[in-house]
């Protein structure tokens, strides 16, 4: 294969006019001298003010290297400096250039030349348009024209570098490993939303939004992101946290946005508030969904803008923050609902995650058990374990239907607490995990309290259904067992709303009902 070297000339170590000039190490003239490189053309870029450079170059490299055939082509930008005039200038370049990589092999020259144009050859190669690999000469350490110096070459494939790519993985895991707290979590679709959560972070400052069940780990989550990114120097701000669903009238304004002194009553001096706070950094906030209209109208220009106006004010005020958001609502129904602006939504619904419940996780109690355990240890400075039976008696209740984690890993954390607290030793006893699980299950007593639900419902369905929602379906099986036909039982339920309706057609609404949670009447009867 021909060798074909790309580079611009260096108007400061290339030139030279005089017999002194072979005195002088010249990078563009050392590469066609080394026997072990044989260069079979030189394409030179130059500029249009070292016109005579180029000329000098071009015999100068045919008296040393005949079988060197040296190729000019003007780059002019009018600032080579300017980064975007010189990466068009060799985009362009790329893109008319006849590559040909089955027969010639090239190599991109980056030594001589702007910082910027090495810049942007770099990225070029990097990105394919160059199809070549880089070429970096190095002068001789003594200046005497007699010594060439040296070169290498470097392939940025970086797929050829089996150390960088296991370096690179091995990065990204511990990136993974950091936002789940070190936690070896097992279930499968969290471990996927965790890597997806890692490679947004590291690459966005766009919104992220967090779905969730209460003490599903948002806040954790959210704070791990922060220090994720202020660990790369992505940010250098704070992290702001706020509950939004603690926040009413013009507190909330005031506490988000800051205020002027004298903005209401009470407002004797000036306020910042939590989002000038944030500047530089993230801020959380947590329930979104329960903020009011006006507070969500100036979080949309603010997140937009970078912009808003402290209360009282008539001068905005700048802060350049991320945002991500929490809920534990559907945000669809509430915008349907009028509750939650329809734009608001729309900006911060960019990347959305969802945490499961530990229920949907059952899978992560185990490693989480020896987290909250290790935590304690580090909190108090004492070693707590189980003893071998009562670790088996705490994990088989707490991975089955029966243990509904209302709390979720909120919960969890709370149990393992305790018990760590009360074990004698450092050893948690079967008994001390037998009185844990009679309490949860005292605790849990009006969630399982299902009446008839139980003889129809498996305790898994139950778990998925919300308490206002079973002391509902109880109350209409109820009705239907106390009843010989389902038109009888459509009857006694909707006594009241039947006489306001002109088509009536309550067996059809009791099906339509029972159907929601999978159930027929014949079901009910058996």
């Amino acid at each position: 294969m021909k060798t074909v070297v790309i580079g611009f000339l260096g108007s400061v170590l290339d030139s030279g006019g005089g017999p002194g000039r072979w005195e002088k190490w010249r990078p563009s003239v050392s590469i066609c001298q080394h026997e072990d490189l044989v260069v079979d053309r030189f394409e030179m870029l130059y500029g249009r003010a070292h016109t005579r450079i180029a000329n000098q170059l071009q015999e100068d490299i045919a008296s040393v290297s005949p079988e060197t055939k040296v190729n000019l082509h003007l780059c002019d930008p009018k600032d080579p400096w300017d980064f975007q005039e010189m990466y068009g200038c060799l985009h362009e370049f790329a893109r008319n250039y006849a590559f040909d990589p089955e027969r010639e092999r090239y190599l991109i020259h980056i030594t001589t030349g702007t910082h910027v144009a090495q810049i942007c050859m770099f990225l070029l190669t990097e990105a394919r348009y160059f199809p070549a690999v880089l070429l970096q000469t190095s002068p001789p350490r003594k200046q005497n024209g007699r010594e060439l110096g040296s070169y290498s070459l470097i392939d940025l494939d970086l797929s050829r570098y089996n150390q960088i790519g296991a370096r690179f993985a091995r990065e990204k895991q511990e990136s993974t490993e950091f936002l789940k707290s070190g936690i070896k979590t097992r279930n499968a679709a969290f471990n996927q939303m965790i890597a997806r959560i890692e490679r947004v972070a590291a690459r966005s400052k766009a919104p992220l939004m967090l779905n969730g069940p209460t003490g599903a780990g948002k806040s954790t989550l959210a704070r791990r992101i922060y220090e994720l990114k202020r660990s790369r120097h992505q940010i250098q701000g704070e992290f702001v946290e706020v509950n939004c669903a603690t926040l009413r009238g013009d507190a909330a304004l005031s506490t988000l946005f800051g205020h002027v002194k004298g903005a209401f009553t009470g407002a004797q001096a000036d306020r910042a508030g939590l989002l000038r706070k944030a500047h530089g950094g993230v801020v959380f906030l947590d329930e979104i969904g329960e903020l009011g209209i006006d507070e969500q109208t100036m979080l949309l220009k603010a997140i937009e803008e970078k912009r808003f106006a402290p209360m009282g004010s008539d001068k905005e005020v700048e802060s350049d923050f991320q945002l991500i958001a929490g809920t534990n609502r559907d945000l669809r129904s509430a915008v349907a609902a009028g509750r939650f602006r329809d734009d608001l939504l729309a900006r911060i619904n960019l990347w959305v995650f969802e945490l499961p419940a530990l229920r949907q996780r059952r899978e992560d109690v185990e490693p989480n058990i020896d987290y909250e355990l290790e935590r304690f240890a580090q909190d108090n400075d004492v070693n707590v374990r189980f003893n071998a039976e009562a670790r088996r008696e705490y994990q088989r209740f707490a991975t089955s239907a029966a243990a509904v984690w209302n709390g979720n890993f909120r919960e969890l954390s709370a149990s393992i607490m305790r018990m760590a607290t009360l074990a004698e030793d450092g050893r948690i006893t079967v008994a001390v995990v037998k009185d844990e699980i009679e309490r949860l299950q005292h605790a849990w007593q009006p969630e399982q309290s299902q009446g008839h639900l139980d003889s129809v419902l498996s305790a898994d369905a139950l778990a998925d259904i919300d308490l206002f929602d079973r002391l509902q379906l109880d109350a209409v099986i109820a009705t239907c067992r106390s009843c010989t036909t389902l038109a009888e039982a459509g009857r006694k339920l909707f006594a009241a709303s039947r006489t306001r309706r002109r088509a009536v057609n309550d067996s059809d609404r009791l099906k339509k009902y029972l159907a929601r949670f999978n159930l027929d009447w014949a079901a009910l009867r058996q």
